[in-house]
């Protein structure tokens, strides 16, 4: 370092570097260009593959209608109203459709009650549905007192406000595909004496709804709802692996209420092993968080 000494001041100079000085000067610039870049290269990388939604972890997407229960209910009150009438009074069959099918259907729906006669609705049910473009057709189960269990096939849509309405007549159909009931082939018999006792202690315990006693056979942390009809168990038939998964088992279960009404039941019980003991997890999938 060397000083020069003028008057009344005093100038200290140092030496440094040429490309530090460079580097100094041109490190704004250098910045601003990298910005730049780094803008052109994310517009390019979205204008080529624009980014997709994102679900969130464990959902999926699913081709399945999502149940719209407004217009589950709106196409049961109709089915209701449009099934219900009195000869007696037929003004009133058309009063309580008018707000269903306004200007676009015939009164009544389309419905003529006969001259003599009347018709209750004791329940009904939506027991199908199924989708054609923004249309959702139902398929109402109604329970009638005088043609019994018929099925009325009513198609519902929204219109843009978002309001439901009917998208025409309806129609009867008959009963959604059915067939008998058939159990699965369940021939991996369980083995184990000690898992078969548990299993058979814990059921017995859980139809008489007797929590104490089944809390002993309870893995930590399993929230199990008893229920509310209490039966005595006869005993376990057959205790097989259940298809669903490790540790899993099926228990074919003979039980009756105070009554004498006899019963054959089916019940899945989650099991785990802790310290050589078999301890329950969950009953018939009651969850355990």
């Amino acid at each position: 370092m060397a000083g020069i000494e003028g008057i009344g001041a005093r100038v200290d100079t140092s030496a440094k570097p040429l490309w530090r000085i460079r580097l100094r000067l041109e490190l704004p610039r250098y910045l601003l260009c990298a910005l730049s870049l780094a803008g052109l290269a994310a517009s390019a990388r979205f204008a080529i593959a624009p980014p997709s939604p994102r679900l969130p972890r464990g959902a999926q997407r699913s081709a399945v209608p999502v149940p719209d229960l407004a217009e589950q209910a709106y196409a049961q009150l109709f089915a209701r109203a449009y099934l219900t009438w009195e000869a007696s009074d037929p003004e009133a069959h058309r009063l309580a459709l008018a707000s269903f099918v306004g200007s676009g259907l015939e009164a009544g729906g389309g419905l003529v009650p006969p001259a003599g006669g009347e018709e209750q609705v004791a329940w009904t049910d939506v027991v199908q549905e199924s989708v054609a473009g923004d249309e959702r057709i139902y398929t109402i189960a109604a329970q009638t007192d005088t043609a019994g269990l018929v099925y009325l096939s009513v198609g519902v849509s929204r219109t843009p406000e978002g309001a439901v309405r009917l998208t025409g007549y309806p129609a009867f159909v008959g009963a959604p595909a059915s067939a008998p009931a058939s159990e699965e082939d369940r021939t991996r018999e369980v083995a184990e004496p000690a898992m078969q006792a548990v299993v058979e202690r814990a059921l017995r315990n859980y139809l008489a709804a007797a929590a104490g006693e089944l809390a002993a056979d309870l893995a930590d942390g399993a929230r199990i709802s008893l229920p509310t009809q209490r039966l005595s168990m006869e005993g376990v038939p057959r205790l097989t692996w259940a298809p669903t998964g490790a540790d899993a088992v099926d228990a074919l279960v003979q039980a009756q209420d105070a009554r004498g009404v006899r019963y054959t039941l089916a019940y899945e019980l989650q099991m785990t092993l802790l310290a050589g003991r078999w301890e329950v997890a969950s009953i018939q999938l009651e969850s355990d968080a």
